[in-house]
């Protein structure tokens, strides 16, 4: 790829791009993000109230014009910039039980900080690298692993709550990732049933939580990706609204295709500015992302593209931030990373 990769923004695009178009919406009183994805019922009341107080060690959600400086001075590129303040650690986290944990939307008004790593040891270490998902504190909380199956023909990736088990029989496989045969389109499941295996209620058959759709623009994959995340609604409780299809033709991705949208969300990456200076596209990552990447990338809800759903971004060759906030659990961001490093889609 010729060096459009994704930088860190400077102070200057700071001033540009962000700032001169948030600040008269930061004026007024922001609404409750959790209204963009509820897809039924009342408003929740009683959240609303949760989110002014932020857990000990939370970031909270406006940033001071310090912070905003000191975070988005460093280049991209520039290696010296890994240093351990530039990245605020995520909050403290309880995670009592793992399973539920990864599963659970991310409270609200709260981001969930972790690392990727990618790790190519091995025999296939090229073709089949384990990936490891870990909470970005001192503790470095252990939360997925996820490795692309061999022998499928499509790419098909097993997550799982074990770093050691990565079997698609074993108690530990909490979800997966399918692409289709193109590599551009990737569904995310729970560790349900196929549907041809259902029970009589369908209550044991998968739920699908999240799609991917990845779009080539004129210059091929050489500029920016587009990318389309469809995920299930939320509902009055800030629940998840459970999508289990019953056949191919009632997934996630068909029905994006359809325009049926009932409790389905659209979200899209966040487009990058073009930066004459460095001859790259910008997205400013707040300090969490330290080197280009055409892999970097920011999720957002079209109705307010202030709000970053989830980003990732590299912060070495083989380690990189990924930070989700609500309605996204543990699992739907970490199987939407997954996506992105598909080998159809690389092209670094």
């Amino acid at each position: 790829c010729p060096p459009m990769s994704l930088t860190a923004a400077t102070s200057s695009d700071e001033e540009d791009d962000s700032d001169s178009s948030t600040k008269p919406i930061r004026s007024e009183k922001k609404k409750n993000p959790a209204s963009l994805f509820q897809t039924g019922g009342d408003p929740p009341k009683e959240k609303k109230s949760k989110k002014k107080v932020p857990p000990k060690g939370a970031e909270s959600e406006e940033e001071t014009p310090e912070t905003l400086q000191k975070n988005s001075n460093k280049k991209g590129k520039a290696k010296k910039s890994k240093k351990k303040e530039e990245r605020p650690p995520s909050p403290v986290i309880e995670v009592d039980n793992l399973e539920e944990f990864v599963l659970q939307p991310a409270p609200q008004g709260v981001t969930v900080k972790c690392r990727v790593t990618r790790d190519k040891k091995g025999m296939d270490r090229g073709l089949y690298p384990t990936y490891y998902l870990h909470l970005d504190n001192d503790k470095k909380v252990f939360l997925l692993a996820g490795r692309k199956r061999k022998k499928s023909k499509t790419s098909n990736y097993l997550i799982s709550i074990d770093p050691t088990d990565l079997s698609r029989g074993g108690e530990n496989f909490i979800g997966k990732l399918r692409s289709n045969l193109m590599g551009t389109r990737f569904t995310v499941f729970d560790n349900g049933a196929n549907p041809d295996r259902a029970n009589a209620d369908w209550s044991n058959v998968r739920q699908e939580l999240s799609a991917v759709v990845y779009e080539t623009n004129v210059l091929g994959f050489k500029g920016p990706r587009k990318m389309t995340v469809i995920i299930p609604g939320m509902n009055a409780d800030c629940e998840r609204v459970p999508i289990r299809p019953r056949n191919d033709n009632d997934g996630l991705l068909m029905r994006w295709q359809n325009r049926n949208m009932d409790n389905v969300i659209e979200l899209h990456n966040k487009a990058p500015v073009w930066n004459d200076e460095t001859q790259s596209y910008v997205l400013n990552f707040h300090g969490r992302v330290t080197h280009a990447s055409v892999k970097n990338f920011q999720i957002v809800h079209s109705s307010d593209p202030d709000y970053i759903v989830m980003q990732f971004g590299r912060v070495a060759d083989d380690a990189f931030t990924m930070d989700y906030n609500y309605p996204l659990c543990a699992v739907q961001a970490f199987a939407i990373a997954l996506s992105s490093f598909d080998g159809k889609l690389a092209c670094e």
